[in-house]
């Protein structure tokens, strides 16, 4: 089957939504299997977002039309509220609590909204706007710069902020 960013991104997406089900079957006991899957989800989500924010949303945008700018223009406003309130805000509970469970089921909620209306519109616009061999090259690129030592160092960072975000909100509360 051929390479297309398009399939990358709604396979990870899925893959996503997998790992917030898996939360959700947690109970307050399971500390350790939270901390690991929210690690996981993190080390999956996080990459993901940057490259689009980076590379997929700037060249979407080049060729949009008005209704492709509102939907790019979403999509941005949506990656900068879970990473800068919802990422913070689960942060801040201890994973033993129903206090984590309910943040990481707003945390899969807000992620599952915005895959839905990535895949729907977003990657239905991007179907007419890039050729198979440029969605293709896009797939190849983003392989690769996922493997490289510049989006490791990103992972680390922004788990970084998201972590001493909530320690930082946590502090403000208390």
């Amino acid at each position: 089957m051929a390479r297309d960013i398009l399939k990358t991104l709604k396979d990870e997406h899925d893959q996503v939504r997998e790992m917030f089900e898996q939360v959700k079957d947690t109970t307050d006991r399971a500390v350790k299997t939270r901390v690991e899957l929210l690690d996981k989800i993190e080390n999956a989500l996080i990459p993901h977002a940057k490259w689009e924010e980076q590379v997929f949303y700037p060249a979407f945008k080049e060729r949009a039309d008005r209704e492709g700018l509102q939907t790019h223009a979403e999509a941005l406003a949506e990656h900068h509220a879970v990473e800068n309130s919802v990422i913070p805000e689960v942060h801040m509970a201890e994973p033993g609590t129903p206090e984590f469970a309910g943040r990481c089921k707003v945390f899969g909620e807000f992620v599952d909204h915005h895959a839905k209306e990535e895949e729907k519109t977003m990657f239905k616009m991007a179907r007419e706007m890039f050729s198979a061999e440029e969605r293709a090259q896009m797939d190849e690129d983003y392989e690769a710069w996922k493997a490289s030592p510049d989006a490791e160092k990103m992972l680390v960072a922004e788990k970084s902020k998201a972590a001493s975000g909530g320690l930082a909100a946590q502090a403000t509360r208390q």
